[in-house]
Parts: C-alpha cells; sequence; structure tokens
C-alpha cells in the first residue's frame, strides 16, 4: 500500500505524526503546523482510503490493526524509529493500537476526541447502507454539525466550507471499509497495556465521542491525563492555535525553559548543549537561564519564521557583528536546520555587499573551518 504523505520541518527535530479523523484528509491539521514546526519534524499522511491514498481500495473492510500497521510501514520506510503521536478520531482508535502493540516506537501519544469502543453495529453498518445507496452527500450536512459548533459555523463559513468540500472527496468505498474497522475495533479491555504517557482530548460539546468516553479511556490507561476543550468533534480545527498549544504542553513541557531546552537541543545538537550546561555554575547561571527562557524559549519558538530562515538570518547579523565564535556555532546549527553549504554562500556573499569585504571574508575562512571539523564536502 502506497501512503500519500508530507513530512516538513527541520532534520534534527523529533517526528510528530499526525492521523486523520474518518472523512478527511491531512490537510485538517495545516492551521496547526506553524506553530508545531519550531519543535518537531511533522508528518501527515492520509489514511488508507482516503485523501491521496486511495490507490488498489478493495471490497473489504479494513481493521484498525490493518491501519496500524500502515503507521509503522510508513516510519519504516522514512527510517523514523520512534515518535510523537497525535491521532483523531478513527486515528485514536489507530493510536491505541500502536500504544498497545508497538509501545517502543512512540514517546508519547495523544488520542484525541476518540473512545475505546465508538458507536455500534447498527449505527455503522447503516451509514455504509446509506452512503452505498446514496452517496457522501447523504450525511455530509449531519456531518458538518457534529463536528463544529454552531458558532463556529456562523462565524467561520470559509473553513467550513472547505471541510465540507473535503468531506465529499471521500471515496464511498474507502470510507466503508474504514467505517468496518471503527465498527470492530474494541480496545475497552486492553486499555491497562497501553504503558506510553498518553493525553486524551475531547470536546465539551463533542457528541460524537463524549467527555464520558473520554475519561473512560484515562481511567483505564496507567499514565493518562485528561484535557478538555469548548469545541464539538473536530477540536484541532475549531481551535487550532489552543489545540496546538495543548499538544506542546504536553509533549515538550508547560514551562518555557522546558520549551527553550527543547528547541535549543534541536537546533544547537544535544553535544553542544551537554556541555554548555556541564560549565553552569554560580556566576553564570543566571546568563545561561536566561538564553535559554528568553532566546530559545520565547524567539526561536515564534511560528511565522522557519528555523531555516532563522539560521540564515542568524549568521548574517553574526558576520555583520564580526561575532566569530558565535557565528561558527551557528555554522553547525545550521545544518540541524536543513541549511545548506550553497546557502551558507549566498549569506556570506550577500554580507559582502552589505556588512563590507573583512567581514565576508573572515566569515568564509570561519566557515571552511567549520565544515573541515564537521567532514562536509565542499569541493
Amino acid at each position: 500500500m502506497m501512503m500519500n504523505y508530507k513530512i516538513q520541518g527541520t532534520p534534527n527535530s523529533p517526528v510528530l505524526i499526525f492521523s486523520n479523523s474518518l472523512g478527511s484528509e491531512m490537510m485538517m491539521w495545516e492551521e496547526l503546523i506553524p506553530y508545531l514546526l519550531p519543535y518537531f519534524r511533522v508528518l501527515q499522511y492520509d489514511t488508507r482510503g482516503h485523501g491521496g491514498s486511495k490507490n488498489n481500495i478493495r471490497n473489504e473492510g479494513y481493521t484498525i490493526e490493518l491501519l496500524g500497521k500502515d503507521v509503522i510501514n510508513l516510519m519504516d520506510e522514512l527510517n523514523i524509529e520512534t515518535a510523537y503521536y497525535c491521532g483523531f478520531s478513527m486515528g485514536g482508535l489507530i493510536g491505541q493500537y500502536l500504544g498497545i502493540n508497538h509501545p517502543n516506537r512512540f514517546k508519547k501519544i495523544v488520542l484525541s476526541n476518540t473512545g475505546a469502543k465508538i458507536g455500534n453495529d447498527e449505527r455503522w453498518n447503516g451509514r455504509i447502507e446509506t452512503i452505498s445507496k446514496n452517496g457522501m452527500q447523504a450525511i455530509v450536512e449531519d456531518t458538518m454539525e457534529r463536528w463544529f459548533t454552531e458558532d463556529f459555523r456562523k462565524q467561520n463559513p470559509q473553513k467550513v466550507s472547505e471541510t465540507h468540500a473535503m468531506f465529499l472527496r471521500s471515496d464511498v468505498l474507502g470510507y466503508s471499509n474504514c467505517c468496518c474497522a471503527i465498527r470492530d475495533a474494541d480496545f475497552r479491555n486492553q486499555l491497562q497495556n497501553l504503558s506510553v504517557e498518553t493525553l486524551v482530548i475531547t470536546g465539551d460539546e463533542d457528541p460524537v465521542t463524549n467527555v464520558e468516553q473520554a475519561e473512560f479511556l484515562v481511567s483505564n490507561i496507567p499514565n493518562a491525563q485528561l484535557k478538555v476543550l469548548h469545541a464539538r468533534h473536530l477540536a484541532a480545527t475549531e481551535l487550532p492555535k489552543e489545540y496546538a498549544q495543548v499538544l506542546i504542553d504536553f509533549f515538550v513541557g508547560e514551562a518555557t525553559f522546558d520549551k527553550g531546552m527543547h528547541v535549543r537541543r534541536t537546533v544547537l545538537g544535544n553535544t553542544h548543549v551537554d556541555r554548555a550546561n556541564s560549565k553552569i555554575n554560580e556566576f553564570n547561571a543566571d546568563f545561561q537561564s536566561f538564553i535559554t527562557n528568553y532566546a530559545w524559549g520565547e524567539v526561536w519558538t515564534r511560528p511565522n519564521l522557519s528555523k531555516h530562515n532563522r539560521s540564515l538570518i542568524t549568521m548574517a547579523m553574526l558576520i555583520a557583528l564580526n561575532r566569530q565564535t558565535e557565528f561558527k556555532m551557528h555554522v553547525r546549527a545550521a545544518f540541524n536546520n536543513g541549511v545548506t553549504v550553497d546557502e551558507i554562500k549566498e549569506v556570506i556573499m550577500q554580507s559582502a555587499l552589505y556588512c563590507g569585504l573583512p567581514a565576508a571574508n573572515e566569515a568564509t575562512h570561519a566557515a571552511e573551518e567549520v565544515f573541515r571539523e564537521l567532514g562536509v564536502n565542499i569541493s
């Protein structure tokens, strides 16, 4: 099975995998991504039978085990040993399967707007019959009502329209096969085996997977906590900024220092940060805390510039200020942020125009020194 996926973010960041709800494509997460890219490489994919993963849809129902194995196979294909995971509704069922059967592959798991058992045979068989006879159009209006609060539908007609169109793009057979997977999934007697640290999210107005179902998950998973948002079923779409912050707080930490240390490590590397931390003493401790909180926790985590672009800008400013030691540190860091040798060269050339030839000359020599230390081929 060829899965349609997209992965973005800097190479030294841990991976966060998003798994979609029934009737959704990976576009459902788009508004969250800018807030998350300072911290993660984000992997989105279309579930089997949905979006761009519609090839070779067979006339037989899927299972959650099959959909879970698709995630593991995709991780193996991309050489992702471990990841964070956030699964929504059907993706939350997949997350339960993964946490129970592949706990060593996941650092933390979010189960969002889901349940250990969702609906019953009558409900799912009835839905399959309805769309088989009348198409996705027959259930789209009811779905939008279940997915979004009334206020959101009134105030965000464009977003609702986009989601409406996404739902109608669903393949009837692919959707039906996934209905079978949800219908037959029941983790109520297996949750005690889910050993991965877990966050359960739901909406206070979610009529599909309500607070009671979320509380059941939390009370039966050994290491789980609950977050209730003011939303209906598609909480991530209703509250993208708030939802992204909930994920960051759970995966990384609520304190600015924790967020800063996470980003600092992804940019500068563990070796550099561990060395700096080993040198902390009574004299420099406040300054080290200041760097981690302010530079890395408040500025480098801002969503409107990529870490890649921040690297380019930082190197240019350090050339202008003739801060050679710091410049060399950020040349090393640039590779962790996906910057290429050619891009570093162009930063130096641009700096030669606006900062002066002597500054650019020193930067060239400093960069070449770093390349030699790292074994980077520039011939």
